[in-house]
């Protein structure tokens, strides 16, 4: 069987299927074989000392904190990882699906829609789902690790200043500088009751009596008072003097010279209440209850020029523009009618050269951008709560953006590239735009009800505001800057207006 044997040990040799024994053993295994010795023997350690018998006497030096730690070994604290992988858990991947797969919808819809469809999607879905996102998370990522310091914070850190940047921001009081108190001014939107002239003259109706307020001694005198059930529907200065037009409800519009305290004389144009009026030269345009526009040539005794039936409701909203180009009318039946004009021409167009019907409520607030002054910023009222800007050489919509609110009035200002807008409810607040940006620069708060009416000082640094709380307030938001224009010094003293008013 010997010769056997050795046929055996050579297959056994050739054979590459089988591991090889002979040679010293690799390094991996001798660390293998020694991991598990040691671990065999640490098992045997304990196995051994757990069969050790207790003493009887136990040892008082050892609490059982310091037993448990003594068994337990701690263990290491390991660093967070270098990367936030947020949970999905909070996605709703149903409603995601629906976002990425519907159609846009360029749909302008009125403000009631809007809140029709809102509230189907909240009673359908559980939420709006508008404010869904695609992917939103809403665990935090962890905070870095102590003593961790960005790399880049260096690099960022030194990086200049965009010129671009510096400067954007400027600070503006949210506080009124002065609040007077009104008392007896008509809580009507569709009335103008405030206008303030170019000699820093603060023209106020309430009531029955129209008041002068001298912004630059404190003086208060009162120009008129009127007799039996009329009372004052609307106040526009003369752009360059102390000629101030007075609408009354029963319809006549009364002229008085501001620096006599003298009326001049009186202008039957209309049989209803003249809510709005605004001054082309020598051209008083007015607007009534009935929706007639009427053009009125204050030097002569036949006064009425031309009369313009283009409005079916009340006119709510009037505004020559700065250059006498355009005459933009609002009224109460949600229209905005744009007229072509020159300063001081005889004869006008009885037709608007434009009108729009965007608006889903009356357009009382209506400005002429002062650097663009074919440009036309205008407000609707509660059902439509939308500020639209027009380019009226062209008759197109430029922008517009959702107030949120009533928008009563409108004023750009003289200093910077923005706007303010008045507001009803629900903040009663002033709120300032940057243009063409429309973005929000401040809003200011303090109305207890809806704001009426606004006004701009002569250099345009503060806005008087008229509410329908009964106070008038004025606003330092357009203080021009001390780096790059000196600031008109104007002293505003604590005074009455009229009886009652502080």
């Amino acid at each position: 069987m010997s010769q056997f044997t050795f046929v055996n040990d050579i297959k056994s040799a050739i054979r590459m299927d089988e591991p090889i024994t002979s040679g010293p053993a690799p390094r991996w295994m001798k660390k293998n074989t020694e991991s598990s010795f040691s671990n065999t023997s640490r098992k045997t350690n304990d196995l051994m000392s757990v069969k050790k018998t207790p003493s009887k006497t136990p040892n008082k030096s050892k609490s059982p904190a310091s037993r448990s730690a003594t068994n337990t070994p701690a263990k290491p604290k390991t660093p967070g990882g270098d990367r936030f992988i947020p949970s999905r858990m909070s996605t709703n991947f149903d409603i995601s699906n629906f976002k990425m797969n519907q159609e846009n919808e360029n749909l302008d819809l009125s403000p009631t829609q809007s809140d029709y469809r809102k509230a189907m999607s909240e009673n359908l879905h559980g939420c709006d789902i508008n404010n869904v996102r695609v992917l939103s998370y809403q665990n935090k990522a962890p905070a870095p690790p102590d003593g961790y310091q960005n790399a880049l914070k260096v690099v960022y850190s030194q990086s200049k200043t965009p010129m671009n940047i510096r400067g954007a921001t400027r600070y503006i009081p949210h506080a009124p500088d002065r609040i007077l108190d009104a008392p007896e001014i008509v809580d009507d939107y569709y009335l103008n009751l405030i206008d303030w002239s170019f000699s820093n003259i603060l023209a106020v109706a309430l009531g029955t009596s129209v008041y002068l307020w001298n912004a630059d001694t404190g003086d208060i005198d009162q120009l008129l008072d009127l007799e039996g059930a009329d009372y004052v529907t609307s106040l526009n200065w003369v752009p360059n003097g102390n000629l101030l037009s007075v609408g009354t409800a029963l319809g006549p519009v009364q002229l008085w010279d501001a620096s006599q305290t003298k009326r001049l004389r009186i202008m039957n144009s209309h049989s209803s209440r003249v809510g709005a009026m605004s001054w082309n030269s020598h051209i008083l345009t007015t607007g009534c209850r009935n929706g007639e526009l009427v053009h009125n040539d204050v030097r002569q005794r036949e006064h009425i020029v031309s009369t313009i039936q283009s409005h079916t409701q009340e006119v709510c909203g009037l505004k020559w523009s700065t250059d006498g180009r355009y005459l933009a009318s609002g009224g109460n039946d949600n229209l905005l009618n744009v007229y072509s004009g020159l300063p001081g021409q005889t004869t006008y167009q009885s037709e608007p050269i434009y009108s729009f019907s965007q608006h889903q409520a009356a357009v009382k607030a209506l400005d002429w951008c002062p650097w663009q002054t074919n440009v036309l910023a205008s407000g609707g009222g509660t059902a439509d709560r939308t500020i639209r800007f027009w380019n009226c050489n062209n008759g197109q919509c430029i922008n517009s953006v959702n107030a949120n609110s009533q928008v009563c009035a409108i004023l750009w200002s003289k200093t910077y590239r923005e706007l303010v807008s008045a507001h009803g409810f629900a903040n009663n607040q002033l709120t300032i735009w940057k243009y063409p940006s429309l973005s929000k620069v401040a809003e200011l708060t303090g109305h207890t009800n809806r704001i009426l009416n606004l006004a701009m000082s002569p250099d345009g640094s503060t806005v008087l505001s008229a509410g329908a709380d009964e106070t008038l307030r004025m606003w330092k938001c357009f203080l021009p800057d001390p780096n790059k224009k000196k600031e008109q010094k104007h002293s505003f003293r604590p005074t009455i207006l009229g009886p009652g008013l502080r």
